[in-house]
Parts: C-alpha cells; sequence; structure tokens
C-alpha cells in the first residue's frame, strides 16, 4: 500500500516523463501541443489521459451539463466515427451515458488497459505505449474531424 504523499509523488512523476517524452513530438499538422493537457478547442469535449493502480483508459469525454447537448455532440462524434476508427486502426468503446470520477454526468469514447498499475514503474513503459500512439492518433483524428462540430460550437 503506498501513502498518500507516494500516491501523488508517484502520478506526478509520471505525467512529468510522459509529458517530456511526448514534448518533442509535433501534432499532426505540425504544430507544438501538450499531450498531457490536450486542448480541443471545443468547450465541454476533453482527451482525457487517466491512469490508477488497476487500469488506464483513454478517450473523449464529453460533459456538457446540458443532457440534451451532451446527446448532440455524442450524435456528432458517432458521425465521425470512421474517421476515428480509421485514425487510431480500432475500434474504441462508446458510452453514451456514464458517470466522471466526479460524480457528473458524461458521455464517454474510450479505450482501456488492463492490468496496468501507474504506481509500479516497471508499469510505465507499457502505459508510454499504450498512450502515445493513441494519443497522437486522436490528434490526427481531430485536425480533420473537429469540423463536423463547427455548427455545434
Amino acid at each position: 500500500m503506498y501513502s498518500k504523499t507516494e500516491v501523488t509523488q508517484l502520478r506526478q512523476a509520471f505525467w512529468t516523463t510522459f509529458g517530456q517524452y511526448m514534448q518533442p513530438v509535433p501534432g499532426a499538422e505540425g504544430e507544438r501541443v501538450n499531450w498531457v493537457n490536450y486542448k480541443t478547442g471545443l468547450k465541454h469535449v476533453y482527451f482525457r489521459l487517466h491512469a490508477d493502480g488497476r487500469h488506464a483508459t483513454i478517450g473523449i469525454d464529453i460533459t456538457h451539463p446540458d443532457a440534451g447537448l451532451r446527446e448532440l455532440f455524442y450524435a456528432q462524434f458517432q458521425e465521425v466515427r470512421l474517421l476515428l476508427e480509421e485514425a487510431t486502426g480500432e475500434a474504441w468503446t462508446w458510452e453514451p451515458e456514464a458517470v466522471n470520477e466526479s460524480g457528473q454526468p458524461v458521455a464517454r469514447i474510450y479505450q482501456e488497459l488492463r492490468p496496468m498499475n501507474l504506481f509500479s514503474r516497471d508499469d510505465w513503459p507499457r502505459l508510454i505505449s499504450f498512450f502515445k500512439p493513441r494519443i497522437m492518433a486522436l490528434d490526427a483524428f481531430w485536425s480533420t474531424g473537429q469540423y463536423a462540430f463547427d455548427e455545434l460550437r
């Protein structure tokens, strides 16, 4: 078991390591990207990277507080589903109704890696190998797919 301090330090160390590892990697359009805190430019739409002691996920979270608008954003993602799967090279899990860590309703599209332990440095290479190609693929998808959301901005 890890103390709160150890958990905080390991979590911070991993995300710092991942950020440094990804820093020289340019985005799909050749620009500099903050891969750990990816900005979609669309309010209430986030590319989330998460890891804990049991699993890791990477996904798209739609967090709009209005259920109807959240459904509309989710439906629009369904319209560009083939583009997403083509960019990532794999099928993703689609959840129109989920709840985030804060208990708020969200719609989510994600990939998951189990078992995975963020707090074991031995798992970090596998974790980085899971996150890197997928966040880059999400960026490639978003470089063209974001325009399908222009009317919802």
